[in-house]
Parts: C-alpha cells; structure tokens; sequence
C-alpha cells in the first residue's frame, strides 16, 4: 500500500484530509502533529469509522516524523489559521518558521516524497518548501488553484441549479484576492458559462470566489477546511494512481506566462512524477496582466522570507 502523511493531521485541514485519503482506499495514512494525543485520538477515531465507512487503510497519529519515514506524498496542512481581519501575507513570518522546520523533517525521513502544501499564504509558503527542501520544484506544488476552482464550480451549479460534477472552472493567480478566475474556460458538461449566465451574473460569481476563503472565516471566525482538505487529496490522488490530471495549482514557473522564478498558479498536469507539465493557455492581454499582477504579489512576499 501507498503512503501518504499528512502534517499538522492533528488540525481540522489535516484530519479532514485523513479521511479523504483513507475511503479512497488508495494509501495508508500518518498523521503527524505536535499536539501530543490529538493526531492520535483523531487517527483512533478513523480507524473505528472503517467498518462502517467500507474502507481498510491504515491510518496512524503521531507527534514523531520518524513516522513518516518513506512516504510517497506530504501534506502539508501545518501552520497558524487565518483570523478575522487577518491577511494572508499578515501570516508569512509566523508560518515561514513552521514550514522550515517540517522541511527539514521531509528532507530527513521522506527525501523521495512529493509535497502538497496547504499552508498559508500558500504561494509563498510552496516556494519556501521547495528552497528548505532543496526538491526538484516539480516535486513540490501548491493546492491554490483546486480549491479555487471548486468554490467557482460551486457557486456556478448552485445558480445554474445543475450538479456541481458537471461544472469545470479554471482559476489561476496567487491563492487570494489577486486570483485569476477565467470564466470562458468555466463550463457546464462542455457548455461555456457564458452562454448560460449573463455578464453581470458572472461577475458576481467571479468576485466571489476571489473572496471565497474570507467568506467562510467571516461566517465561522476561522479558515475553512473541508474544501481545502478534499483538493489537497485530490492531488495527492493524481500522483499515487498517475493520473494525469490537468489542474490548476501553485507551481514553479521558468518563463510560462512571462513569469519567473515564483509559484503562482497555473494549469499542471498532474502525475506520478510531480508537475509534469505546466499549460499555457491562450490569454486575453487582460488576464495576462492579471495573472502577472498576482505573481508579481507572490515575488513581493517571498523577498520577506527568511
């Protein structure tokens, strides 16, 4: 069996995508925390829903990284939770320090690993694992974009009223208000939005997903992570079972896009050997200079970085 850990598993980001992974039935699952008994109660309390949930994986909690000891795939969930009136980059100090420290633990038990950063702020949090690592950055990602685009799919089939498996959407840019959702690349089994909703209609939907994740901590005073959770296992998936999947995530860029040396998202296909593509897609001059905007935000925090 596979096997995928999930640091900071004693959180609600973490745990939720323990059990995402687990009745996938795809790979055995370690929890890894500081928060001694917690990783471990939440793992005891997955394991006893198997028999009834129908799946058999293994799943662990534990405050030791030695735990994780030749994972296939990291996640990584660690770090402080965005409050009210809290911005993202208000986070990069605080969360720059733990992404340091699990770097250094992925480097000494799992050097063979793929890593799947959730931390925020997100982009610049990937960026920092792939230089404390020293990984190839195919081999490190962001989960941006997978979220993004499923907050914009949702919101798009609860006003068209259709299942929100039928719905594609294409977000790309840094995970925040500088995102770049692109809705003639959002469509309904193949039927382009824009032939289904008027432009102001549109509008609206694409103002909300860029403000989608502060919605939730207005609503519940804390980030949201059962969305967060269910994209980070999503590409967790696509590398363990190879799946090529073609999704928008926080990824290196070398020159795509005009952009250089910073992760920011864009479309990946996504397989067993990391981000195996980056896609350039055919961009107005508007979304262009969106997109650049946003990774020239990315750059901006990265030189705060220790």
């Amino acid at each position: 069996m596979r096997k995928v850990s999930v640091v900071g598993g004693g959180g609600n980001v973490g745990a939720s995508a323990g059990l995402y992974l687990a009745e996938r039935g795809i790979c055995d699952v370690v929890m890894v925390d500081i928060a001694e008994g917690v990783p471990q109660g939440k793992a005891l309390d997955l394991a006893e829903a198997r028999s009834v949930r129908g799946y058999d994986s293994s799943i662990i909690g534990t405050n030791d990284y030695s735990d994780i000891t030749d994972s296939d795939v990291v996640v990584v969930t660690a770090g402080f939770p965005r409050k009210p009136g809290m911005s993202r980059t208000d986070l990069l100090l605080k969360n720059a320090e733990i992404v340091s420290s699990v770097a250094g633990n992925i480097k000494k038990y799992a050097p063979n690993a793929y890593v799947v950063v959730v931390s925020n702020p997100l982009d610049m949090m990937t960026y920092h694992m792939m230089k404390e690592t020293g990984f190839d950055p195919k081999r490190v990602m962001g989960m941006a974009g997978v979220l993004d685009a499923t907050r914009f799919r949702c919101f798009i089939a609860d006003e068209l009223g259709v299942a929100a498996t039928d719905v594609q959407a294409m977000v790309l840019g840094g995970h925040g208000d500088s995102m770049v959702p692109l809705p003639r690349y959002a469509t309904v089994s193949g039927v382009p939005i824009t032939d289904l909703l008027d432009a102001e209609t549109i509008d609206r939907l694409v103002k909300r997903t860029a403000v989608g994740g502060g919605e939730i901590v207005k609503l519940m005073g804390t980030s949201a992570f059962y969305a967060p959770a269910a994209s980070a296992a999503q590409m967790a998936e696509a590398i363990l079972l190879d799946n090529k999947r073609m999704l928008p995530a926080a990824a290196f860029c070398t020159g795509q896009y005009g952009i250089r040396d910073v992760y920011v998202g864009v479309p990946i296909i996504l397989g067993a050997n990391g981000v195996e593509k980056i896609v350039e897609l055919p961009l107005s001059d508007a979304e262009l200079d969106m997109l650049r905007t946003s990774a020239g935000e990315v750059a901006e925090g990265i030189k705060e970085l220790p």
